[in-house]
């Protein structure tokens, strides 16, 4: 009988995958919760990896022709009420400011001044088309002043009544991209252009193969003529959305008054997009790549990618080790990768060498060097890889190490995608029968309720019986894939013509 593999987090994913997650979270320190009930604290390394997406994105957003801007944390409760669909989607989840001055109460306690009842209330943005809508309409006089291509980097509040750290919180970060065309065309392009470096970003940078398709009309941004979307499929194969991109029509354009003159003169109104991700996209790596010793990170987004560990005995060889080391690492940070350099650093903290290989593994740092008197005498390093068992480690020669560093990243970077990419597609099914999808999607582990089937593709159509299943299964609709086929078929549960499957899964 062979011996358990003993594991640095518990409990494991097949235990308790949502206990493992925040363990992971935890163990990796990338944040934790806040005094304030549903907002987190992200911790340096978890900051890290946010700055690191930000760099990337912001690249892509300004290599498409877009800027950034801010625009006010404040939303008049009118703005709101402008589009009927916009404010009855969020209305649930709104902080809302009433006052603008504390004051001493009779019990000596601090409570807002009744003297400074504000005339309208604010809404703390929970998104901003209506503001950056009410400021383009007087940026906007005519079609010369078109597109407008502009992005915010920036937090909202929507408040969650089940908060998890990452993929729900009260406070979250995102950027949101806010664009203005002439022509329904010109919008829906921007539409799908941005879809695509979600896409792209995803799949390249992340290392989640998502799949990019169309919202249903009951999964819609409210408000919006057309939602499209990024999937993933997380390891406990529920869904998770990573990313949105609206076709607005001219609906918030109507609504803020948005028009110009076109080239004969006319007065018309113009056409909107919106899209935006968040820091939900931590989450999503942590789950997709993360394993029972921590988290993993993809070489392109992790903080530090090259971690140096000094290994010595003797006090009297603490001088040379870490010098050495301090050479190799500057050497390190001098090679090309990606978009810049190689992100190497050197652990000299007065700390047993085996606590900070746990700590590293714990924090996902992808390659982890020893070195030591005899790995100078050879001229060589120690390598672990993230992505192998911890104990799986080889001596390299400095100068090899130095000339294959990126190509190991990569090798890492794109394992990941393939190991992820292939646990997606042994949990995706074609499901032709509703007998067989409520079979799918019913928890069979007695131990393990979070565990079910994964991603169904099966045919669809808008109807209360569908509707009335999923919400007993707890279902949803995740998306109509884009790069789906064309076929007829009938919806599982309504039985109504179908020509397009699309994709159910349980979701966070």
């Amino acid at each position: 009988m062979s011996k358990k593999i003993e594991s640095a987090i518990k409990p494991t994913r097949e235990e308790n995958y949502p206990e493992w997650y925040q363990e992971v979270i935890k163990a990796a320190e990338l944040a934790e919760a806040s005094p304030v009930r549903g907002c987190m604290v992200i911790r340096p390394w978890g900051w890290g990896i946010w700055e690191n997406v930000q760099a990337k994105l912001d690249k892509m957003f300004k290599d498409t022709g877009h800027q950034n801007a801010y625009f006010p944390l404040f939303i008049p409760m009118s703005f709101l009420e402008k589009e009927a669909s916009h404010v009855q989607g969020f209305a649930k989840e709104c902080a809302v400011v009433t006052h603008h001055r504390l004051e001493a109460g009779p019990d000596g306690k601090l409570r807002p001044a009744p003297s400074s009842l504000l005339e309208e209330p604010l809404i703390v943005r929970p998104t901003s088309e209506t503001i950056i809508g009410e400021t383009y309409s007087k940026w906007v006089q005519s079609y010369r002043d078109l597109p407008i291509l502009i992005n915010q980097w920036a937090n909202v509040v929507r408040w969650e009544m089940r908060p998890r750290l990452f993929l729900r919180t009260a406070e979250f970060l995102w950027q949101e991209g806010h664009t203005v065309h002439a022509t329904a065309e010109e919008a829906m392009e921007e539409t799908m252009k941005m879809l695509g470096v979600y896409t792209d970003f995803a799949r390249n940078t992340l290392a989640i193969p998502v799949i990019p398709g169309e919202k249903t009309a009951g999964e819609r941004f409210p408000g919006a003529v057309s939602t499209f979307t990024i999937e993933g499929m997380m390891q406990d194969r529920k869904a998770l959305q990573m990313g949105t991109s609206h076709f607005l029509g001219q609906n918030f354009a109507k609504a803020s008054n948005i028009k110009f003159q076109d080239k004969d003169g006319k007065m018309l109104h113009a056409w909107t997009t919106s899209w935006g991700v968040s820091t939900r996209l931590i989450g999503g790596v942590i789950m997709a790549h993360s394993d029972d010793d921590g988290l993993v990170l993809p070489p392109r987004v992790a903080p530090k990618q090259v971690m140096v560990v000094p290994i010595f005995r003797e006090e009297s060889e603490k001088a040379s080790v870490f010098e050495y080391c301090d050479k190799l690492v500057k050497e390190i940070n001098d090679v090309n990768f990606a978009d810049g350099k190689v992100r190497a650093d050197v652990d000299k903290r007065d700390m047993r060498g085996g606590d900070k290989n746990w700590q590293h593994i714990k924090k996902g740092v992808p390659i982890r060097l020893e070195v030591g008197p005899r790995d100078m005498a050879n001229d060589s390093v120690f390598m672990a890889r993230r992505d192998k068992p911890h104990r799986d480690k080889v001596a390299v020669p400095r100068e090899q190490f130095l000339k294959t560093v990126t190509t190991i990243l990569d090798e890492i970077q794109l394992g990941l995608y393939e190991r992820a990419l292939a646990r997606r597609e042994a949990a995706t099914v074609e499901i032709n029968d509703a007998k067989t999808f409520e079979a799918f999607f019913t928890p069979n582990n007695p131990g393990n309720p979070e565990i079910h089937g994964g991603l169904a593709l099966s045919h669809w159509a808008e109807d209360p019986k569908l509707e009335a299943k999923l919400a007993e299964l707890k279902v949803t609709i995740r998306c109509i894939p884009s790069e789906g086929p064309e076929e007829q078929g009938k919806c599982l549960f309504s039985g109504k013509p179908s020509t397009k499957r699309a994709i159910f899964a349980k979701a966070y």
